[in-house]
């Protein structure tokens, strides 16, 4: 009993902390040519579990050697020690905030630059997987350690993954479809992935024990990172509201 209690919130802590990777699947699908973009995303989550559960034996195996410090420095201003596992939270979080900050350029530029953002080469439909599935993981690293701090037992946790990977299959196609009638949202989104990348940057500045000028890098918390979220929401709902009003007086 103790297990199924155990897997029913294992499963709810898979779809609160799996919404920035659908996120990130819905957009980063848009790369691959139109007619391959709902198959990319199903085959890209779906190898993506199977690599999730991959990673959870492993780490099951290696946990310490994943904790372990790499390497580290003591300078004045910088100061940190490395391992695995923060460095592959920080390079998630600096390819994130790059990939928003490049879409919110094409976005600001449109119409100003030689081409336009839907006028470039889309990706080939195995290059976007790939992408889905490296990034999954990076995303699926702090669940799969949260989830072994509170069970051992592998069935459990391998579980969770698969339900909450067919729950992100269903899903991945009805956000892609709102985010493609609703065009305004993609700024909200591209948003949204920008402050995912802040997170990641300052969970991996924290497990690293980084300090900057003397002052220790705190992780975002998720409680922070939804109000945060929410405020972005509301933000935009009131500014379209706004917008509309002020159109239908003119």
């Amino acid at each position: 009993m103790d297990d199924i209690i155990t897997l029913l919130f294992l499963v709810l802590l898979q779809l609160v902390l799996g919404f920035d990777n659908l996120l990130y699947i819905s957009l980063e699908s848009k790369r691959a040519p139109l007619a391959e973009q709902s198959r990319v995303r199903r085959i890209g989550i779906a190898v993506a579990v199977g690599a999730r559960l991959v990673l959870l034996f492993v780490l099951l195996k290696l946990i310490e050697y994943v904790q372990d410090p790499l390497f580290g420095f003591h300078g004045d201003w910088l100061a940190g020690e490395f391992n695995l596992h923060s460095l592959i939270v920080l390079a998630g979080g600096v390819f994130i905030m790059y990939t928003a900050l490049k879409e919110i350029w094409h976005m600001v530029n449109l119409g100003q630059d030689t081409h336009d953002q839907s006028e470039e080469a889309p990706k080939s439909a195995n290059q976007v997987i790939a992408m889905i599935v490296v990034m999954n993981l990076v995303f699926s690293f702090d669940s799969i350690l949260s989830a072994m701090a509170l069970t051992k037992v592998f069935w459990v946790m391998a579980t969770a993954i698969v339900i909450g990977g067919i729950t992100m299959i269903w899903l991945s196609d009805k956000v892609s479809a709102f985010l493609a009638k609703n065009r305004m949202y993609e700024v909200l989104g591209l948003f949204v992935l920008l402050i995912v990348g802040v997170m990641l940057l300052s969970e991996g500045g924290h497990l690293a024990h980084l300090h900057l000028f003397g002052n220790a890098v705190e992780a975002m918390s998720k409680t922070t990172f939804y109000f945060v979220i929410t405020v972005l929401v509301l933000t935009d709902l009131v500014q379209t509201r706004y917008q509309k009003k002020l159109m239908a007086k003119r």
